[in-house]
């Protein structure tokens, strides 16, 4: 490994001063709570602030990590969308099990969340694909996500071909496509504080309630 990039890890340091993270000024629900805070990274004009990371596990226990954008939240959860014969598709018809990770640096904040998916009602993928612009809709069907190509041409075919079919028509939802809602059991608000002395809360399901708790940093 290059020296001077194992000097720059070693040596590198930074301090935190973000604001306190107390249990008093915490809301009691962590949804309403990653809403006030989703609010403030907007209003900071973040770079992608809907961006988060989200790792499935396939049959075989190996962990897999990607970025997706959040494009929707409920009371319930977190809203996403994807090939349902993507890789994470396929994990996700395994194992349901999954973990996402917001980290908004410019704010020393991230959120840790992990539950279980259900795939959204078809109505509900409907509707968020019928808003989506023309071009990302025809890249749902040129797309076989995940899958090998032979050389770009052959996506950038597809692309045409699809194009042409739909020339002048809505264009339908592919019914391997759509979306899958994240029904958190437990979340983390982390807070970067000076001297290491981070504030860690997590809410964790107890039947329809949140229990509350502090971690040690």
């Amino acid at each position: 490994m290059n020296e001077d990039i194992v000097n720059y890890l070693n040596e590198i340091r930074r301090d935190f001063a973000g604001k306190p993270l107390n249990e008093d000024s915490v809301n009691k629900n962590p949804m309403e709570q990653y809403t006030l805070w989703f609010e403030e990274a907007v209003n900071a004009q973040l770079l992608d602030p809907y961006a988060m990371s989200i790792t499935t596990v396939n049959s075989s226990g190996q962990p897999s990590t990607r970025i997706v954008y959040m494009r929707g939240i409920k009371d319930e959860g977190f809203i996403f969308y994807t090939n349902f014969n993507s890789g994470k598709g396929k994990d996700l018809e395994q194992n349901k099990k999954v973990a996402l990770n917001f980290f908004w640096g410019e704010l020393e904040r991230q959120i840790r969340v992990e539950g279980e998916v259900v795939k959204v009602s078809d109505e509900d993928s409907d509707t968020y694909f019928a808003q989506r612009p023309r071009e990302s809709q025809i890249r749902a069907w040129a797309s076989s996500q995940s899958e090998e190509l032979s050389n770009r041409s052959e996506l950038e075919e597809k692309v045409i071909h699809f194009t042409d079919k739909f020339k002048g028509i809505d264009i339908p939802r592919p019914e391997q496509w759509g979306g899958y809602i994240v029904n958190p059991t437990k979340i983390e608000f982390w807070q970067g504080r000076p001297n290491r002395l981070h504030d860690r809360i997590v809410y964790t399901k107890n039947g329809n309630d949140w229990k509350q708790s502090r971690l040690s940093p």
